[in-house]
C-alpha cells in the first residue's frame, strides 16, 4: 500500500444496496482497510438521499437496480461538484457509460473481487490526499428554475406512425401508458400515440425534470400545478400518484425544492 494512504484522514463511505448478500462483502471489504471508514449501510435510494442531505461524507458504494428511486438516479441528483465520490456497483454492464459520463470514480461489476476494490478505493482515496474533500450537502436554496438537464440534448425522438418526431422535453406535459403504447401529451395540447416502453422513455428522459407517480404516467416536474398525496394536477387535469411512486416522487420534490 501507498505509504502516503496510511498518513492522511479515513475515507467516510456509505454503502447503497438492497442486495443483503453484497452489502455484505462490501461491509468485510471496508472492515479490511484501515482508510475506509463505514458510516451507514442503507437498502433503498430514497433512505440514502434523505441521509445525505443531512450528513456529508466522502464516498459511496452505489447500487444501480432498485426499486422506486435508481442508483443511477440518484447519482444524477447529488451536485456534482459538492457531493461524495461514487463507485458504481452492479451486476450489470450496459450502464458503464452512462456512470462515466456522470463522472463516477469507479464502477465495479459484481461479484467484486477484493483486489478490484482495493485499486477502486484506492485510487479515490489518492485523490482525496492530492485535494480538498467533499463539502457538505446540506440544501441550499433552489434557483428560480429547475436545474437544468445533465444530457446535452434538449428533447428526444419517438416513432410516431412511419417516422421519428421531435418532441421537445419543454413542452412535454406527461406521459400515460397505454398497454404496448405511450400517449405524450404536450403544451400546445397535442397528442403523440407512440409503440415504446417506459422504461426506454425513462433512459432518455432527465430525470431532473421527469418522475415516474404512476405504472402508468410520468409527469414534468416544472408543469405540476398541485399536489396531494394521492394526485397532482398538470395542466388541468388530476393525475393519479400509485402507492410505490409515492416515496419516491416526494423525495424528488423535495430535493429539488420545489415544494
Amino acid at each position: 500500500m501507498d505509504p502516503s494512504l496510511a498518513s492522511s484522514r479515513p475515507l467516510t463511505c456509505v454503502i447503497i444496496d438492497d442486495e443483503p448478500l453484497a452489502t455484505a462483502v462490501l461491509q468485510r471489504y471496508c472492515a479490511q482497510l484501515p482508510f475506509l471508514q463505514l458510516v451507514k449501510t442503507l437498502h433503498d435510494a430514497v433512505s440514502a438521499l434523505t441521509f445525505l442531505q443531512a450528513t456529508p461524507v466522502d464516498l459511496l458504494f452505489l447500487d444501480i437496480e432498485m426499486p422506486g428511486l435508481t442508483g443511477m438516479q440518484l447519482a444524477q441528483i447529488l451536485p456534482a461538484n459538492r457531493g461524495p465520490r461514487i463507485i458504481l456497483t452492479t451486476a450489470y454492464d450496459q450502464y458503464a457509460v452512462q456512470g462515466y459520463e456522470l463522472g463516477v470514480a469507479d464502477y465495479l461489476l459484481k461479484p467484486t473481487a477484493f483486489q478490484r476494490f482495493i485499486q477502486a478505493v484506492t485510487r479515490v482515496h489518492q485523490s482525496f490526499a492530492a485535494a480538498p474533500p467533499a463539502l457538505s450537502l446540506t440544501p441550499v436554496p433552489a434557483p428560480a428554475e429547475p436545474p437544468a438537464p445533465t444530457t446535452s440534448s434538449a428533447a428526444m425522438f419517438v416513432k410516431n406512425e412511419h417516422r421519428l418526431q421531435r418532441v421537445a422535453f419543454d413542452d412535454l406535459l406527461y406521459i400515460k401508458g397505454m398497454k404496448e403504447y405511450l400517449l405524450l401529451y404536450t403544451a400546445d395540447g397535442g397528442k403523440i400515440l407512440t409503440l415504446q416502453s417506459f422504461r426506454r422513455v425513462e433512459e432518455v428522459l432527465p430525470p431532473q425534470r421527469f418522475a415516474r407517480i404512476h405504472k402508468s404516467y410520468i409527469v414534468s416536474l416544472n408543469r405540476i400545478e398541485h399536489l396531494e398525496r394521492t394526485k397532482v394536477q398538470v395542466a388541468g387535469r388530476l393525475l393519479p400518484v400509485g402507492d410505490a411512486y409515492r416515496e419516491p416522487f416526494m423525495a424528488l420534490i423535495r430535493a429539488y425544492n420545489q415544494l
